[in-house]
């Protein structure tokens, strides 16, 4: 790096940490001089009131300490090395920074280290990103437009409480407008000696308006009235169209009591005085089921199919096929495991649910001005947003950057809000398209706030067809929206030309070091003949080692071998609102009325070395999960795929309303349904899987949740921590029929009313309790501020005090307070819980976080937050909240459903397993989870299945000895119920009937392909520990000159379509030879025939889609598909041959 080559002109920071791990803490020393970044800013805790020495105290034993004593056995040294740029001269003294210039210096500088390496902060720029440096030597009216001196009270004061800074000319304005405050919105209070003024000048009219009264100086009418004796009160009210509230006292309608406005059947300009605890009575959701004239007959339909089955399953029990016992075996084995499987499918489809929200008492509860909160602060709580990617080639930069701009310009208050990437590939591509996004942000997030676009991803906004003048009323908006249009097209160029010009810039700078080692070569006096070794290294922009991963794959440098990397792109943004500027050569839009203050947007690589299991996808989702509760420790956390962006501004807001709602303390997360787009028009495989999202997902929310699907989903942080809920609920006895109410978390409150039932076993109870330290190191890792960021994550995700029945409760406005600056020592520490070998002898991925041991580690672990009694909640928005890509090519679909699958076996065999559940789970619930582990081994039996019609008329036997009409009445009757369920189920979930069929068809496709492949690879994982390749899905990113469904038509080959093939191969065969056999026989059977052709069409027609992705967009099919597929064929048909040979005369009779 170049830190190490300008060590001499660089600045060190020291960083001590103990080695002991038990308590001393983290210890800090910054030699301060004219060469420090941060001049002039002491990092003493001789403060108490300094941020640093806050954070500190809470953290539990964090100190900094002198020289002599990181100089003792029991520290470790970590030397952070600020080199000298041109931002930070190393002679020049710099006056008093103030915070924001410590939080540009945090975002300019790239922090690295890991296992026994130096932690490093390498500066790369440190002003770009920070906003100009206010001048404070003259204070002036904060009125737009006006630069007067700014009007104080006798006091000293401003005329308002909120502090507001307005002249006076400004202020006559605005008393003369209404009387409220620009600041708070609030009415100006007069002081006593402007009140007596004004008292004066009116002489004898009091109560003239009831606009002279502040919502805290309402007082009893009777103390107001300030006239003579025989004021004629009546005649007040009716003069001046007055009503009373409660009491005695007037309560105007919006405040003012001009008679502006009508009520019907009242007074005009007031409305009923207002209900005092409305606002937290309100309910933030709400649930709507299914119309009983739907869910009714469907339930009804279940039982009767249940007892057609029964019936059916029953005479094929008692009517074997003595002539070909063989076949009927087998084919009664195949339909007893469907009912089954259809069963345990449709048990949890009982008690579907719809759910509604109300973003405007969300609002009103938690963003009003209030007493506790007269500035009307945003008093929600904050969210930490994770995208997560590993491979650029597959995972297109442009597409990740799209996905993090939608979030950053997300409707949620902007100081609230952090976004990680977590880049486990460790590359410099994807570093440096993040920074052009940084900076692309500046544009588009004001631009969206300004004219409310939708949807805001850039990408999907510029792609729409229909009227983008639709609902825009601002007549700069065209011009706006053609400069940024603009530069959008530039940022494509930028972020596409990115690994082309990555490749050229190091290639020039290898080229330069191997002329200096050769020139030093020359010097040495050595052989020139020798080659000389430099490591092909890749390069930054400012000319040092990228400390990822190298193209060349050095050491150290590799996808499996690279140090931890944390740069903060964007620093935590000011709490109060930051307005831009006009439109000019710097400026593309006119943002003077809009917000310009971005998010927090953090670059996050674990560090990755040779002979550690780094746990894949869960993995990098804990390593997110330490670095966001040491950095900003927002109480919940958004997981989004690097292709999943967010389509509804709104989403977050919806969400949160489940979660701060009456009963959302016990929901661990709230879970969003996935939406594509770029698939075909016919959804020829599936891809949109409407029936698991609209059907089996709403179903599960009526019980206790749905399941976690990996991506869309808003997390509580004490859930994945691993802790139980405050309330859970056992289901003893027959069926989970007698309940069981336990209170898991010891009363904070000090209320008697709070029942704690002992838990079973005390172990358990301590562990979970989130106020005893005794076990956090075992748990969470030595890191003494992740621990102590666990209570403060807990209570800030707790439900407001004022709600019913809420007991440990946090008060109103206790979040409306700025969050605390980040600082060197605070990314040094996140730095050090990335580290490959943080997680050793802790309980991270078995326990806490997302857990270890499954490819589909999403099921698994929210499967463990309803197995310790939290519940889930389905929230269906009525605009899509995120879309994302599928895979339109059959072979990545097959392959993206082969990992699902595995996932599932792997489920079944393990401890996950939902007939180990606890009794905290309902008993539909875990039959629900229970089904989804053991649905890929319905392909074992669907396969003998789909070929036994081919079997029959080879052979010409049936699976019956004949059609007679007892058979063909049930048949009849489970196919019917069947299809009423059907039809039932798209009146209830909103899909079509043609997403119903095609979700028919890809079940034959997939449990004839990927899910007999699934059930081999979980059985070897199983039996010989033979381990699962992982084929991480590609994101499509194509040019707008391509066509839109390319992949749609690429055959690739795979061992997955062998199966298939052959099915569909012999059962044509099989139609033919059994339709010549018939016609020539002496004696055709024709009834025969027919049964056997009908399921062989059945199987034809649901191997359809398969069979056209087969031949491309010319028709053409791969020549190795027909080897395959005609060598299997004809060793099938020689076996045939060879178990049962024709016998002369018989041969024809069939």
């Amino acid at each position: 790096m170049a830190a190490q080559r300008s060590s001499s002109l660089a600045s060190p920071v020291t960083i001590a940490i103990s080695s002991s791990g038990k308590g001393e803490g983290v210890t800090n020393r910054r030699s301060m001089g004219p060469s420090s970044p941060a001049p002039g800013r002491s990092f003493s805790t001789t403060n108490p009131t300094s941020p640093i020495s806050s954070r500190l105290s809470s953290g539990g034993g964090r100190r900094y300490s002198t020289a002599e004593e990181t100089e003792s056995t029991e520290f470790v040294r970590y030397t952070v090395q600020i080199p000298a740029t041109p931002d930070h001269h190393l002679s020049s003294a710099a006056p008093e920074s103030a915070p924001f210039q410590e939080r540009s210096y945090i975002s300019g500088t790239l922090f690295t280290g890991g296992f026994n390496c130096v932690t490093r902060g390498h500066v790369i720029n440190s002003s770009a990103d920070s906003p100009p440096v206010l001048n404070h030597a003259r204070v002036l009216c904060r009125m737009n437009g006006c630069d007067g001196e700014p009007f104080l009270n006798r006091s000293k004061q401003p005329p308002c409480e909120c502090g507001f800074l307005i002249c006076k000319d400004c202020y006559s304005e605005c008393i003369a407008n209404g009387g409220k405050c620009p600041g708070c919105k609030e009415l100006y209070r007069l002081s006593e000696e402007e009140d007596s003024e004004s008292e004066a000048e009116e002489g004898g009219l009091p109560l003239t308006s009831m606009a002279d009264f502040g919502i805290s100086r309402r007082m009893s009418m009777m103390k107001s009235v300030k006239g003579p004796a025989d004021f004629d009160h009546n005649r007040w009210l009716f003069e001046t169209k007055g009503t009373y509230g409660y009491g005695n006292a007037v309560w105007p309608k919006d405040g003012n009591g001009d008679g502006g406005g009508g009520v019907a059947g009242g007074f005009k300009g007031f409305e009923e005085p207002p209900n005092f605890s409305a606002k937290n009575r309100r309910p933030l959701t709400r649930k709507v089921g299914v119309s009983q004239a739907i869910i009714s007959p469907y339930r009804l339909l279940i039982v009767i199919r249940l007892v057609a089955l029964g019936f059916f399953l029953a005479w094929r029990i008692r009517h074997p096929n003595h002539e070909a016992i063989w076949l009927w075996a087998m084919s009664i084995t195949c339909e007893l495991w469907f009912a089954i499987s259809w069963l345990l499918d449709q048990l949890p489809k009982l008690c579907p649910v719809n759910r509604a929200t109300d973003l405007t008492v969300l609002k009103e509860r938690f963003e009003s001005p209030s007493l506790r909160n007269p500035k009307g602060r945003s008093d929600l709580p904050g969210i930490d947003v994770f995208v997560s990617t590993a491979d650029p080639e597959k995972e297109p930069p442009l597409v990740t950057a799209n996905t993090m701009l939608s979030i950053l310009a997300v409707n949620y208050p902007v100081e609230k809000l952090a976004c990680y990437l977590s880049d486990d590939g460790g590359s410099l591509l994807t570093f440096e398209a993040l920074a052009e996004t940084a900076s692309f942000a500046k544009v588009w997030v004001p631009f969206c706030r300004k004219h409310e676009i939708e949807p805001r991803n850039p990408e999907a906004y510029f792609s729409q067809t229909r009227d983008f003048l639709k609902n825009k009323v601002r007549h700069d908006f065209v011009r706006e929206r053609r400069r940024v249009k603009r530069e959008y097209d530039e940022f494509k160029v930028r972020i596409n030309s990115l690994p082309e010009s990555i490749r050229r810039r190091s290639d020039a700078y290898n080229a330069h070091e191997e002329l200096r080692a050769k020139k030093k070569q020359e010097e040495m006096g050595a052989s020139l003949s020798e080659p000389v070794k430099v490591p092909k290294a890749t390069w930054m922009s400012d000319g040092s080692h990228w400390p990822g991963t190298w193209s060349s794959a050095e050491n150290e440098h590799s996808r499996g071998d690279h140090a931890g990397i944390i740069q903060a792109m964007l620093a935590p943004p000011n709490s109060e609102p930051v307005m831009g500027t006009e439109a000019n050569e710097n400026g593309l839009i006119n943002t003077t009325t809009v917000d310009i203050r971005l998010p927090m947007l953090v670059y996050v690589s674990r560090e990755k070395r040779p002979g550690y299991d780094h746990n894949k996808k869960a993995g990098a989702m804990n390593s997110l999960v330490r670095t966001s509760a040491i950095m900003s420790n927002g109480p919940f956390i958004l997981n989004l795929d690097c292709d999943h962006y967010v389509y509804n501004s709104q989403a977050l807001r919806e969400g949160m309303c489940f979660m701060l709602d009456t009963g959302g303390d016990r929901v661990c997360f709230v879970q969003f349904p996935q939406r594509f787009e770029g698939i075909d028009p016919n959804d020829r495989y599936a891809n949109h899987n409407l029936v698991f999202f609209d059907v089996t997902m709403r179903a599960m929310d009526g019980l206790q949740g749905p399941m976690y699907v990996g991506t869309g989903c808003i997390f509580r942080r004490t859930a994945l921590y691993g802790f139980n809920p405050p309330r859970a609920t056992e289901h003893r006895g027959w069926l989970g029929r007698r309940k069981i109410k336990l209170f898991l978390r010891k009363p904070t409150m000090g209320k008697k009313t709070d029942r704690v039932v002992e838990a079973e076993n005390n172990e358990e109870e301590e562990d979970n309790d989130i106020e005893s330290s005794s076990l956090l190191p075992k748990k969470f890792g030595n890191s003494a501020i992740l621990a102590a960021s666990i209570p403060v994550a807990e209570y800030q995700g707790r439900l407001l005090q004022d709600l019913s029945g809420v007991h440990q409760g946090r008060p109103a406005g206790s979040l409306a307070v700025p969050r605390e600056p980040l600082d060197a020592s605070t990314v040094a520490e996140a730095i050090s819980v990335i580290s490959c070998f943080y997680e050793e002898k802790t309980e991270w991925g078995r326990r806490v976080g997302w857990i270890y041991g499954s490819v589909t580690e999403d099921v698994v672990t929210g499967y463990r937050m309803h197995n310790r009694g939290w519940r889930s909640v389905y929230c269906v928005t009525k605009k899509d909240a995120f879309r994302g890509t599928a895979p339109i090519n059959l072979t990545d679909r097959l392959h993206q459903v082969l990992r699902w699958a595995t996932g599932s076996v792997e489920i079944f065999f393990s401890r996950n397993n939902a007939l180990f559940a606890s009794r905290r789970m309902k008993l539909l619930q875990r039959v629900a989870y229970f089904n989804a582990g053991m649905y890929p081994f319905t392909s074992i039996f669907l396969l003998v299945y789909c070929i036994l019609p081919a079997v029959s008329l080879f052979s010409g036997q049936f699976i019956v000895q004949s059609l007679n009409v007892a058979f063909l009445i049930f048949l009849l009757a489970i196919t019917i119920t069947l299809c009423l369920l059907a039809l039932l189920e798209i009146k209830w979930s909103g899909i079509t009937l043609h997403e119903w069929w095609r979700n028919e068809q890809f079940w034959v496709i997939g449990g004839t392909s990927a899910h007999p492949a699934a059930v081999l690879q979980g059985l070897l994982k199983v039996i010989a520990g033979v381990d699962i390749s992982f084929t991480l899905t590609s994101k499509p990113a194509n040019d707008e000159n391509d066509d839109e469904f390319a992949e749609l038509y690429m055959v690739k080959w795979s061992f997955l379509m062998v199966p298939p093939i052959t099915i569909m191969m012999v059962n044509m065969i099989a139609m033919a030879v059994g339709f010549v056999r018939t016609v020539y026989s002496e004696f055709p059977r024709w009834s025969k025939l027919l049964g056997g052709s009908f399921f062989s069409f059945w199987v034809l027609c649901h191997l359809y889609p398969f069979a056209k992705g087969l031949m491309g967009r010319r028709g053409k099919m791969p020549t190795i598909v027909f080897v395959w597929s005609g060598l299997i064929s004809i060793v099938l048909s020689l076996m045939w041959v060879y178990i049962s040979p024709p016998a002369g005369s018989e041969y024809m009779n069939f």
